[in-house]
Protein backbone atom coordinates (compact mmCIF):
# COMPACT_ATOMS: atom_id res chain seq x y z
CA UNK A 1 0.00 0.00 0.00
CA UNK A 2 1.69 3.59 -0.72
CA UNK A 3 1.80 6.28 1.51
CA UNK A 4 -0.80 9.12 1.21
CA UNK A 5 0.75 12.46 0.64
CA UNK A 6 -1.03 15.57 2.81
CA UNK A 7 -2.36 17.08 -0.28
CA UNK A 8 -4.09 12.98 -1.10
CA UNK A 9 -5.46 13.07 2.75
CA UNK A 10 -6.74 16.42 2.16
CA UNK A 11 -8.58 15.33 -1.03
CA UNK A 12 -10.02 12.74 1.02
CA UNK A 13 -11.10 14.29 3.64
CA UNK A 14 -12.53 17.11 1.79
CA UNK A 15 -14.38 14.09 -0.29
CA UNK A 16 -15.62 12.72 2.48
CA UNK A 17 -17.33 15.84 4.45
CA UNK A 18 -19.36 16.72 0.91
CA UNK A 19 -22.43 14.44 2.65
CA UNK A 20 -21.96 16.12 5.57
CA UNK A 21 -21.58 19.92 4.13
CA UNK A 22 -24.42 18.99 1.56
CA UNK A 23 -26.79 18.31 4.54
CA UNK A 24 -25.69 21.23 6.11
CA UNK A 25 -26.82 23.33 3.01
CA UNK A 26 -29.54 21.24 3.00
CA UNK A 27 -30.89 22.35 6.36
CA UNK A 28 -30.68 25.30 5.66
CA UNK A 29 -32.62 25.25 2.42
CA UNK A 30 -35.30 23.76 4.97
CA UNK A 31 -35.19 26.59 7.60
CA UNK A 32 -34.88 29.52 4.55
CA UNK A 33 -37.91 31.59 4.16
CA UNK A 34 -39.55 31.20 0.66
CA UNK A 35 -42.08 32.92 -1.02
CA UNK A 36 -44.52 30.54 -0.96
CA UNK A 37 -47.54 30.92 1.93
CA UNK A 38 -47.25 27.97 4.56
CA UNK A 39 -44.34 26.70 2.93
CA UNK A 40 -42.42 26.52 6.42
CA UNK A 41 -45.31 24.11 7.76
CA UNK A 42 -44.98 21.81 4.71
CA UNK A 43 -41.43 21.45 3.91
CA UNK A 44 -39.83 18.46 2.52
CA UNK A 45 -37.84 16.44 4.84
CA UNK A 46 -34.53 16.79 3.26
CA UNK A 47 -32.35 16.17 6.05
CA UNK A 48 -34.54 12.74 6.39
CA UNK A 49 -33.65 12.08 3.03
CA UNK A 50 -29.98 12.70 3.18
CA UNK A 51 -29.59 10.45 6.39
CA UNK A 52 -31.77 7.47 5.12
CA UNK A 53 -29.30 7.86 1.58
CA UNK A 54 -26.46 7.56 3.59
CA UNK A 55 -27.10 5.42 5.72
CA UNK A 56 -27.64 2.99 3.05
CA UNK A 57 -25.26 3.58 0.80
CA UNK A 58 -22.63 5.10 3.13
CA UNK A 59 -22.89 5.31 6.84
CA UNK A 60 -19.36 5.51 7.80
CA UNK A 61 -19.78 9.44 6.04
CA UNK A 62 -22.64 9.62 8.45
CA UNK A 63 -21.68 8.99 11.72
CA UNK A 64 -24.47 8.88 14.68
CA UNK A 65 -22.81 11.87 16.09
CA UNK A 66 -22.96 14.21 12.86
CA UNK A 67 -26.77 12.70 12.29
CA UNK A 68 -27.78 14.46 15.54
CA UNK A 69 -25.71 17.36 15.17
CA UNK A 70 -27.71 18.20 11.84
CA UNK A 71 -30.55 17.44 13.47
CA UNK A 72 -29.88 19.89 16.59
CA UNK A 73 -29.06 22.20 13.66
CA UNK A 74 -32.16 22.01 12.47
CA UNK A 75 -34.25 21.88 15.57
CA UNK A 76 -32.18 25.35 16.24
CA UNK A 77 -32.48 27.28 13.17
CA UNK A 78 -36.60 26.15 12.60
CA UNK A 79 -37.14 27.11 16.50
CA UNK A 80 -38.82 23.63 17.03
CA UNK A 81 -38.23 21.96 20.20
CA UNK A 82 -34.46 21.19 21.10
CA UNK A 83 -33.66 17.50 20.40
CA UNK A 84 -36.53 16.85 18.84
CA UNK A 85 -35.57 16.30 15.14
CA UNK A 86 -32.40 15.20 16.33
CA UNK A 87 -33.44 12.14 18.24
CA UNK A 88 -36.25 11.44 15.44
CA UNK A 89 -33.36 11.33 13.13
CA UNK A 90 -31.39 9.25 15.08
CA UNK A 91 -33.96 6.60 15.41
CA UNK A 92 -34.29 6.61 12.18
CA UNK A 93 -30.72 6.38 10.82
CA UNK A 94 -30.50 3.36 13.05
CA UNK A 95 -33.79 1.73 11.76
CA UNK A 96 -32.20 2.14 8.34
CA UNK A 97 -28.81 1.08 9.45
CA UNK A 98 -29.86 -1.58 10.28
CA UNK A 99 -31.82 -2.97 7.34
CA UNK A 100 -29.15 -1.62 5.04
CA UNK A 101 -27.96 -5.68 3.97
CA UNK A 102 -32.04 -5.85 2.55
CA UNK A 103 -31.49 -1.99 0.84
CA UNK A 104 -27.95 -3.10 -1.01
CA UNK A 105 -28.43 -4.12 -4.91
CA UNK A 106 -32.48 -3.21 -4.77
CA UNK A 107 -34.02 -1.33 -7.45
CA UNK A 108 -35.06 2.26 -7.06
CA UNK A 109 -38.78 1.67 -6.65
CA UNK A 110 -37.54 -0.78 -3.55
CA UNK A 111 -35.48 2.09 -1.99
CA UNK A 112 -38.02 4.56 -2.16
CA UNK A 113 -40.89 2.72 -0.91
CA UNK A 114 -38.55 2.48 2.28
CA UNK A 115 -38.29 5.90 2.03
CA UNK A 116 -42.06 6.51 1.82
CA UNK A 117 -42.28 3.95 4.80
CA UNK A 118 -39.76 5.43 7.11
CA UNK A 119 -40.96 9.20 6.21
CA UNK A 120 -44.16 7.90 6.97
CA UNK A 121 -42.75 6.71 10.41
CA UNK A 122 -40.68 9.77 11.02
CA UNK A 123 -43.52 12.04 10.42
CA UNK A 124 -45.47 10.45 12.64
CA UNK A 125 -42.87 10.42 15.64
CA UNK A 126 -42.30 14.18 15.15
CA UNK A 127 -45.86 14.99 15.37
CA UNK A 128 -46.66 13.17 18.26
CA UNK A 129 -43.61 13.91 19.97
CA UNK A 130 -44.47 17.67 19.04
CA UNK A 131 -48.33 17.54 20.83
CA UNK A 132 -46.69 16.21 23.55
CA UNK A 133 -44.17 18.41 24.29
CA UNK A 134 -46.60 21.56 23.16
CA UNK A 135 -49.10 20.07 25.44
CA UNK A 136 -51.87 20.56 22.54
CA UNK A 137 -53.52 18.71 19.84
CA UNK A 138 -51.40 19.54 16.60
CA UNK A 139 -52.96 19.61 12.96
CA UNK A 140 -51.74 16.29 11.08
CA UNK A 141 -52.63 18.31 7.62
CA UNK A 142 -49.33 19.43 7.66
CA UNK A 143 -47.00 16.78 8.52
CA UNK A 144 -49.18 14.73 5.65
CA UNK A 145 -48.01 17.57 2.89
CA UNK A 146 -44.80 17.56 3.92
CA UNK A 147 -44.84 13.58 3.97
CA UNK A 148 -46.15 13.89 0.44
CA UNK A 149 -43.91 16.53 -0.63
CA UNK A 150 -40.81 14.48 0.31
CA UNK A 151 -41.57 11.64 -1.56
CA UNK A 152 -42.17 13.75 -4.42
CA UNK A 153 -38.76 15.21 -3.89
CA UNK A 154 -36.88 12.22 -2.86
CA UNK A 155 -35.93 10.77 -6.01
CA UNK A 156 -34.26 14.14 -7.52
CA UNK A 157 -32.29 14.53 -4.90
CA UNK A 158 -31.13 10.91 -4.56
CA UNK A 159 -29.58 12.31 -8.00
CA UNK A 160 -27.16 14.63 -6.42
CA UNK A 161 -26.55 12.44 -3.36
CA UNK A 162 -25.61 9.57 -6.68
CA UNK A 163 -23.23 12.20 -7.82
CA UNK A 164 -21.48 13.23 -4.71
CA UNK A 165 -21.50 9.39 -4.01
CA UNK A 166 -19.19 8.85 -7.09
CA UNK A 167 -16.80 11.45 -5.87
CA UNK A 168 -16.37 9.99 -2.56
CA UNK A 169 -12.81 7.50 -1.69
CA UNK A 170 -13.82 4.36 -1.57
CA UNK A 171 -15.23 2.78 1.78
CA UNK A 172 -12.43 1.17 3.98
CA UNK A 173 -14.79 -1.32 5.40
Amino acid sequence: MMKQTPLQKLDAFGRCAMPALFAVLLVLLSVTPLQIPGYSTIAPSFLLMAVYYWAIYRPDVMPFILVFALGLLQDILSGGPPGLNAWVLLIAFGLVVSQRRFFIGKSFPVIWWGFMLLAAGAGSLTWVLTAILSDTVVAPLPGIFSFLMSIAVYPMLTLVFAAIHRLLPPSAA
